[in-house]
């Protein structure tokens, strides 16, 4: 019989709050965390405005001390963020020792403000000299290995790097690690890209809005959409296998039943992109159709063209305004590898709360996106399962389903 993989305990640190609840109760009451740059970069970067973390340093205290010196900002958001989801988790101790327990994160930026020189030097060269991807190679280990020192998680693990669709690939390879006997994975991921060699290599990726009004700025689906907004933070999950949590008594948010990954073709092949493939095989690798379905949480790009692009793949599967579609990181900005495990949270809390996140500024959906997405005021209505989509820059498509047990 498959294993069915749940989730026992979620931490977040966002733009919209420092810790769960927190960014529930503010996506849920269409609060943001755009904010802007002014007090870390000067004018001569077009794009103003960001998703930013507001309230973290009293989260800080919570950190080992030898720990600060060693940790840049992005893995200390996610200490914090995996220590709540595992407080969240009631998780003993003892499941984690011998190499009963792991992690698995995804990231894509980190942060090194000390290279700051350096980039001025790329920059003299000009800003297409500037990659987010390469410039931090080695930063993408260091979140699981942090992670896995503090809390003393010694099982298998691993780190993916796959821009925005990473953070869901990490949940997906975390749920393999459950199914083949790791007792417990702490997965997630996020990003912090704020200081100058990140916040350059946000500049050259052409999709990010150069608006300076929060109200203006992040717009997916909307007809005047005219780009994203970068934003930090992310989320940790814990997973387990559903009979081991109920059997040391822990309730479970919900179950990760189904995951699958694709890679766009290259331009000009007269392909289609790959984000409705991805979509189609977690809905078979969980068992579901898309009648199944009850609402999809998108990746909602901000580009028109992407905006377009993801709005045909849902009204192709679903019909015209067949589903409702939520955008809470309409709220947050896009976070790279912190955005698809943040639309997880909010998935689950759907589910536990049956109730649907608005938009926060979206409000004129161009008709012929033929799609419901849902705008104004949180929507009551039954969620048994939703769909989480992700895609990343470079071809990278994601999706996860999210399902209710009892």
């Amino acid at each position: 019989m498959t294993t069915s993989v749940v989730v026992t305990g979620i931490g977040v640190v966002a733009p919209t709050g420092t810790t769960a609840a927190e960014f529930w109760a503010a996506t849920l009451d269409r609060r943001h965390g755009i904010r802007g740059m002014a007090d870390v970069v000067d004018a001569r970067y077009p794009v103003a405005l960001a998703g930013r973390v507001a309230g973290f340093d009293s989260r800080v205290g919570e950190l080992p001390l030898r720990f600060l010196p060693q940790t840049d900002v992005s893995t200390r958001y996610a200490l914090v963020a995996a220590a709540e989801a595992l407080d969240d988790a009631a998780v003993d101790p003892t499941l984690r020792a011998e190499y009963r327990a792991g992690v698995v994160t995804a990231n894509s930026s980190g942060g090194a403000a000390y290279i700051h020189d350096d980039f001025r030097r790329l920059w003299a060269q000009g800003p297409r000299e500037v990659s987010v991807y390469g410039s931090i190679a080695w930063f993408y280990a260091v979140n699981t290995g942090q992670i896995s020192i503090l809390n003393g998680l010694r099982g298998a693990g691993g780190t993916v790097s796959a821009e925005q669709a990473g953070g869901l690939d990490a949940l997906g390879d975390a749920r393999r690690l459950v199914r083949a006997g790791t007792r417990l994975v702490v997965c997630g991921g996020v990003d912090s890209a704020f200081d100058s060699w990140g916040w350059l290599a946000h500049q050259t990726s052409g999709r990010a809005s150069k608006a300076n009004r929060p109200d203006r700025a992040f717009l997916p689906f909307d007809s005047a959409a005219n780009g994203h907004v970068p934003g930090e933070g992310g989320a940790f999950l814990v997973l387990e296998d559903h009979r081991e949590a109920r059997d040391r008594g822990q309730a479970a948010y919900g179950e990760i039943a189904g995951y699958a990954a694709t890679f766009d073709p290259r331009d000009g092949t007269g392909r289609p992109p790959g984000l409705r493939r991805a979509a189609e095989l977690a809905l078979d690798d969980a068992g579901l159709t898309a009648r199944d379905v009850d609402a999809v949480f998108a990746d909602a790009a901000g580009v028109p063209r992407f905006d377009a692009e993801e709005a045909d793949v849902v009204r192709g599967m679903f019909g015209r305004n067949g589903v409702p579609v939520a955008v809470p990181k309409s709220g947050t900005g896009r976070l790279l590898s912190g955005g698809g495990p943040l639309d997880v949270v909010a998935a689950l809390l759907t589910i536990r709360d049956q109730v649907l996140p608005p938009a926060v500024h979206t409000t004129d959906v161009p008709a012929e996106y033929g799609i419901d997405v849902v705008l104004g005021t949180p929507r009551p209505g039954r969620v048994d399962v939703a769909l989480v989509l992700a895609r990343g820059k470079g071809g990278f498509n994601s999706a996860v389903v999210v399902r209710g047990v009892g």
